[in-house]
């Protein structure tokens, strides 16, 4: 069989240079076009083993794309740095130029820089355990051009930051959206603490991806690339076609299901983190009576609510990196649905997953897409939809 060559949906943007590089490891690939060449190559072999053509990849921005970020926060006291760790080491690397984060953040950062120095708030060490300042995550609301701005704490209070965040308030002005503190006094590797305490504006960012409004707290995760995210939908939207009975599994905020509403009989959501949660439910609280009588959350993990796909059309997975629970991927082999997508950000945990449910021949695979969410990285996020065999 001779099948058309991978067609891109856009040339490539020529990019401009970038002055972190080296050390900064946040685009290995910077300038390259596409996805890897080594994705591409699997992802082709994955679709001719299956009988499928090449895999389109959907590419977007190259640039100023990134509308969400996580830095950290190093260094002496009277000159932080913000930015990311070197690999393998914790040794940051101060990015106030980034290429490829939206412009807004770089000003957040650097604003959030000189407030540190003014207040004298000295920068996080993870050896001794001391300092204040951890990190710092921003994430732009597109609708306003504002950001919501977190400052990560080693602090059980707010306190010897207040100096610091009056700095931020006014110095942003009309670009702050929100200012939040966050406590995190664990020696962990992990950037949030579990409290966020809410210092000034909206409780969410509000995003549309072709339906109703999706709402971030700032501790729910979200995708840092809007634009292809918002194009993951609505090719998700083209497989479910026809008004159905949806289930989705590893729903975060809703921003694929609830955007799925005007294709929904009934729509059930299921989520484990409480933040994704609290943010399902400011969406589904901005409903119309019709479409919110058509939602059902069902709170936990995945591999625990399998059977809340009985009797579903369409079923809905978009899992972390590791993939499917074990049960879940089990039940959905065992009582295939009509139609099953399976939107990944793993490309071996799919892949492992993918084999398990063609394994017993009751599903098969009808097509597979690719995304490039993360430009100049290895990673691909690959939309599948298996079919009832």
């Amino acid at each position: 069989m001779t099948h058309e060559p991978p067609r891109r949906t856009r040339p490539p943007v020529s990019v401009p240079h970038c002055p972190h590089r080296p050390p900064c490891p946040g685009c290995p690939r910077f300038g390259e076009p596409g996805i890897a060449a080594s994705a591409q190559r699997a992802l082709d072999a994955f679709a001719a083993e299956h009988q499928l053509p090449p895999v389109a990849i959907v590419s977007g921005a190259t640039y100023g794309f990134r509308m969400r970020a996580r830095l950290a926060i190093r260094g002496r006291m009277d000159s932080p740095k913000l930015g990311l760790f070197e690999f393998g080491s914790h040794r940051l690397v101060h990015i106030p130029d980034c290429r490829v984060h939206h412009p807004l953040i770089n000003r957040v950062a650097d604003v959030v820089r000189r407030a540190l120095i003014a207040g004298r708030v000295p920068s996080y060490s993870e050896q001794a355990h001391l300092g204040l300042a951890r990190y710092l995550q921003v994430v732009v609301e597109r609708r306003s051009m504002t950001a919501q701005v977190v400052l990560v704490g080693n602090h059980a209070s707010i306190e010897p930051f207040m100096a610091c965040f009056e700095q931020i308030r006014q110095e942003l002005g009309p670009d702050l959206h929100s200012l939040w503190f966050n406590s995190n006094t664990e020696r962990t590797n992990t950037i949030l603490g579990a409290e966020f305490q809410r210092i000034v504006g909206p409780e969410s960012v509000v995003e549309h991806f072709g339906g109703p409004e999706i709402h971030y707290p700032p501790g729910a995760f979200g995708q840092n690339n809007l634009e292809i995210a918002e194009r993951i939908v609505e090719y998700v939207r083209t497989q479910v076609g026809a008004p159905a009975n949806i289930m989705e599994f590893y729903a975060g905020v809703g921003a694929i299901g609830l955007s799925l509403l005007a294709s929904a009989r009934d729509l059930r959501l299921n989520e484990l983190s409480p933040h994704s949660l609290a943010g399902l439910q400011f969406g589904i609280s901005r409903l119309g009576p019709a479409d919110r009588a058509k939602v059902s959350v069902i709170a936990g993990l995945a591999g625990e609510a399998c059977s809340q796909a009985r009797g579903a059309d369409v079923v809905i997975a978009d899992p972390p990196r590791k993939g499917l629970d074990a049960a879940l991927r089990e039940y959905l082999a065992a009582h295939p649905p009509e139609r099953f997508i399976y939107v990944s950000c793993g490309f071996e945990s799919f892949i492992a997953d993918a084999s398990h449910l063609l394994a017993r021949g009751t599903l098969k695979l009808a097509s597979l897409k690719a995304f490039n969410l993360l430009p100049y990285t290895e990673h691909v996020e690959t939309v599948a939809c298996f079919e009832r065999a």
